[in-house]
């Protein structure tokens, strides 16, 4: 992506480091999941489903799901709960609740050349792909070093939450290509500003 352009509709971002974040990230920096299309492409491009799998079924009350999941994982793990923690718990709870339901069942099969393949054992519902990033959630919040790793972008309105795994934990940036990169040009054209006042 060129520096300064935006983003295509559909265009998504996988680099916050676990599915449930990248969901997170498909708010910035404006709705992405605003249509089944860009949900279906969701699904594939962040492999909840191997990349030949049917999803005509996804529809616009598949958006409804995913959106509440989205912003139950923004409670989570920005911790906005009020000083009554109620939020948190609610989504918490909500989280809990969609983890409980069966993840959708793989299969190894040969494709055309006799190669194992993933494959589903039937079209996924809505409430077993909710279930495997309920999950994602549930292993997120419940381990101590993943948890202590979870950063929010220090680029400008940025409000993309990673997975820091770098090596001395600092990472500052969702990504150095998008965020990183618009924090160097920025700095270069205030060294620039300064050297011509």
């Amino acid at each position: 992506m060129a520096l300064g352009s935006t983003m295509a509709p559909y265009e998504l971002r996988f680099d916050a480091g676990r599915i449930c974040l990248d969901l997170l990230a498909t708010t910035h920096p404006e709705e992405r999941l605003d249509a089944p299309e860009p949900l279906r492409a969701w699904i594939v491009r962040s492999g909840l489903v191997p990349a030949a799998t049917p999803l005509a079924h996804v529809d616009s009350g598949w958006l409804v799901g995913f959106r509440e999941l989205r912003g139950q994982i923004g409670q989570l793990v920005r911790r906005s709960s009020g000083s009554d923690g109620r939020p948190y718990d609610l989504a918490l709870a909500r989280v809990n609740d969609l983890a409980r339901a069966a993840p959708p069942a793989p299969r190894a099969v040969r494709d055309e050349d006799g190669v194992l393949v993933r494959q589903l054992d039937g079209a996924p519902g809505c409430d077993a792909l909710l279930a495997v990033i309920a999950r994602d959630v549930v292993e997120l919040l419940t381990d101590p070093v993943a948890r202590a790793s979870l950063r929010e972008c220090e680029g400008d309105n940025c409000p993309i939450v990673y997975l820091d795994t770098s090596r001395g934990r600092r990472r500052r940036w969702c990504s150095s290509e998008v965020c990183g990169n618009r924090e160097r040009v920025a700095r270069h054209r205030r060294r620039a500003a300064l050297a011509r006042a």
